[in-house]
């Protein structure tokens, strides 16, 4: 997998970027934004040595250097001219090494380093003019070239350049994807959902039926259900908007928490369900909820869900229970966070079903994805009490490490779909 760094705000340093064992990128992913960044600063003797040195007329410095880090490093220019793109690498050798990318152009840079076949193995995603950044990468023997697209200006392509000894075949690297390529997946996961709302719709009214008769113990035994079917819809959340919102957001925000006029949706329901309410409480926040379902529903037809967030969703789904349901903030007295985690994992699963013939020869640790899924689902199963889901602070400390420690492998397996899936400029 390329390693891609994004343009971070300069009061708040990103980490370094990290590798998993089987050298896929690690990137951190949080609700719709991707932060995937390299801060570079080695130590040297008698001080601290910043990586992408100038020389004296303002140009990188094109010598190859040995630093603390004990990698070979090259500084290369970024440019919008093809024969400066790459500008600097003049001696090349095979190996893990860094090169220090300088933009010298006046707007911002993206700049991919790719092989022969135009597979990416490093990039760089919003590159300042004048600031230098770094990418790593594992070269073999093969012809190599670095592509520079200057904002406002046409992409180039630098000279390409041979590496001739060390091991046959370097990377990690992934060929890139359009997004011609990702609307197809999209297409058959959108009518899945269209599908899935007959479900969401047939539970939902099954709960309505039920507090509308004012059988309370049946509205309990409903509710969950319900909501399942609608979390393993998960990867369309970022299409639902307002109306999604209104079905399924916390109390967060909201000034009077989960006696704000505005909290709606299952957890309103959950709330009243669990804290003793009556039927004739109940009834409204269930006939809203069962009506904004079925707006949601209807709409569906006419949405398009975008392409560029198919693959970005199925790591942001467990990012989400990372934080809601594992932590139990997403529990409003029913105890079943950890099921509507299980529901999003099956979500998971059926994104990464319509994904599969793109990312099978993208991602070669989509088998140990796949392993990491089935172990997770397990582990979530195994907390339960015959037929009954248990909250989490009823766990033992091991069963919640285990439980936790599952989804962060997960969420980092996860994280090189988001990467695949990002859709790079062309031209």
């Amino acid at each position: 997998m390329p390693i891609r760094n994004n343009m971070q705000d300069a009061s708040s340093p990103a980490p370094p970027d990290e590798q998993a064992p089987d050298g896929r990128p690690v990137r951190r992913v949080r609700r719709g934004w991707v932060v995937f960044a390299a801060c570079v600063v080695v130590a040297a003797a008698g001080g601290v040595l910043a990586l992408g040195l100038t020389s004296g007329n303002g140009e990188p410095a094109a010598t190859s250097v040995d630093v603390a880090d004990g990698l070979r490093h090259t500084a290369v220019e970024a440019s919008a001219s093809s024969d400066q793109c790459g500008k600097g690498w003049t001696d090349p050798k095979p190996g893990l090494q860094v090169f220090d990318v300088h933009n010298v152009a006046t707007d911002a840079a993206e700049v991919y380093l790719t092989d022969s076949s135009g597979a990416l193995l490093g990039e760089i995603d919003g590159l300042g003019p004048g600031t230098t950044r770094p990418i790593q990468v594992q070269l073999g023997r093969g012809s190599y070239a670095f592509r520079c697209l200057i904002e406002d200006t046409d992409a180039v392509n630098g000279p390409a350049v041979r590496v001739t000894t060390g091991p046959a075949k370097g990377g990690p690297a992934v060929s890139p994807v359009n997004q011609h390529d990702v609307i197809p997946p999209t297409l058959a996961y959108q009518k899945w959902v269209g599908e899935g709302f007959k479900s969401v719709l047939d539970k939902v009214g099954t709960l309505k039926a039920a507090v509308d008769a004012g059988d309370l113990d049946a509205a309990r035994r409903a509710w969950l259900p319900a909501h399942l079917a609608y979390t393993r819809l998960g990867g369309a959340y970022g299409a639902f908007g307002d109306l999604g919102a209104a079905v399924d957001e916390t109390d967060a925000g909201l000034p009077a928490g989960v006696h704000d006029k505005d909290f709606s949706g299952f957890h309103r329901v959950e709330y009243g369900l669990w804290h003793g309410q009556s039927a004739a409480d109940l009834k409204a926040p269930t006939d809203q909820l069962a009506k904004d379902l079925k707006d949601l529903s209807d709409q569906w037809a006419g949405t398009r869900m975008d392409p560029l967030d198919t693959g970005l969703r199925a790591h942001e789904i467990t990012e989400d229970s990372i934080q809601l349901d594992l932590t139990g903030r997403s529990d409003f007295g029913s105890g079943t966070s950890y099921a509507t985690a299980r529901a999003g994992l099956d979500g998971t699963v059926e994104l990464l079903d319509v994904l599969q013939p793109l990312l099978a020869p993208r991602d070669p640790g989509l088998p140990q994805l796949k392993a990491a899924l089935a172990t997770a689902q397990g582990d979530l199963d195994a907390t339960r009490k015959g037929s009954d889901w248990r909250a989490p602070d009823t766990l033992s400390r091991a069963e919640r490490e285990r439980v936790d420690a599952d989804f962060g492998d997960l969420a980092e397996r996860l994280a090189p779909v988001a990467v695949i899936f990002d859709i790079r400029r062309t031209s």
